[in-house]
C-alpha cells in the first residue's frame, strides 16, 4: 500500500527534522517550501490521566496553497482514498477534496483542529466525516447552524444518529476517546450495504495501557483509510482496525513517532 503525504514546511531547522523523519520511515511526501514562514509546531502538555492540551503555531501550514495541491491532481486521481484535515489553509483542503470528488476518489475529512474557516461546502464534499466530540459540536453549531448540546454523546444512539444525519454527509464516524466510536450511515450510503449492524452502531475502544492520547485521532483516521483498503467489503472491520491503530498510538509518548507499525498492529 503506497501513501503520498502533501504538506508545507518552512526553510528552517524544523523542516530538516521533518525530512529526516520522512526518510527514516521510508515515506513519500511532496512538501511546499514557504521560506518566509516557519515550519508548523505545537506545544503539547499531557496530564496524569494521559489527556492532552495542544497549542499549535500553524506557520507554513497556514500557507499551503491550492496550487501546490493541484500540481498532484494526477496522483490524487489514482488514489483509493484521500484523507484531509484543516490544520492548514482551508483553500488547500478544498482543492484536494474537489479534485478527489471530481475523480471519484473516496474522501475522508477529519475536521481537526477546530478551524473557523471550515465551510458547509467543504464538509459536504466528504464521503466519510470523522470528528471527535468537540469538533462535532463546533461543526453542528457553527457550520451547519444546528443546536446540539455539548454532551450529546450521552444521549441514546437513535438521537446521536439523528444528529449525524443532519450533517448531510453519508457516513459519519464520531471518535469518542475511551468510549470508542459511533458509526452512522444514511440510507443511500455505499458503506451501509457493507454492514450487518444497521444504519448506526457503536464500537468499543481498544483496551490498552494508555500513556499519551496525543495524536490518537490522527492515528484513527490513518488506520481507517488503511482498514478500508484492507477490508473493502466490511466497514466494521475497517473501524475495528482504526480503533486498534488509535489505541496502540496511545501506548507511547509523542505523536508521529508513536504511530504503530503494521507489524505492531498485526501482532495486536
Amino acid at each position: 500500500m503506497k501513501t503520498l503525504f502533501i504538506g508545507a514546511v518552512g526553510d528552517d531547522i524544523f523542516a530538516k527534522g521533518v525530512r529526516d523523519f520522512i526518510a527514516s520511515e521510508d515515506l513519500t511526501a511532496e512538501l511546499q517550501v514557504c521560506p518566509d514562514h516557519p515550519t508548523g509546531a505545537a506545544s503539547i502538555v499531557v496530564n496524569a490521566d494521559a489527556q492532552n492540551l495542544i497549542v499549535v503555531a500553524l506557520g507554513a501550514n497556514d500557507h499551503l496553497s491550492g496550487d501546490h495541491i493541484s500540481a498532484f491532481a494526477s496522483q490524487i486521481s489514482q488514489a483509493k482514498f484521500i484523507v484531509c484535515q484543516v490544520e492548514n489553509d482551508i483553500q488547500a483542503t478544498e482543492a484536494a477534496m474537489r479534485i478527489a470528488r471530481e475523480q471519484g476518489v473516496t474522501t475522508i475529512l477529519n475536521p481537526a483542529p477546530i478551524n473557523d474557516g471550515l465551510t458547509l461546502e467543504l464538509v459536504q464534499r466528504a464521503d466519510i466525516l470523522v470528528p471527535n466530540e468537540t469538533e462535532f459540536v463546533f461543526l453542528m453549531n457553527n457550520v451547519l447552524n444546528q443546536n446540539i448540546p455539548q454532551d450529546f454523546w450521552l444521549q441514546d444512539d437513535a438521537s446521536i444518529h439523528n444528529y449525524c444525519r443532519q450533517s448531510g454527509v453519508s457516513t459519519v464516524v464520531l471518535t469518542l476517546g475511551d468510549k470508542g466510536c459511533f458509526v452512522s450511515f444514511d440510507e443511500a450510503s455505499g458503506h451501509a450495504g457493507k454492514s450487518s449492524d444497521g444504519l448506526y452502531y457503536r464500537v468499543a475502544a481498544t483496551s490498552v495501557d494508555v500513556k499519551d492520547t496525543t495524536g490518537a485521532g490522527d492515528a484513527f483516521n490513518g488506520g481507517l483509510a488503511a482498514g478500508l483498503v484492507r477490508f473493502p467489503d466490511d466497514f466494521r472491520a475497517a473501524i475495528e482496525y482504526a480503533n486498534k491503530v488509535a489505541g496502540l498510538s496511545t501506548t507511547k509518548h509523542g505523536t508521529a513517532p508513536a504511530m504503530p507499525t503494521l507489524s505492531e498492529v498485526e501482532a495486536a
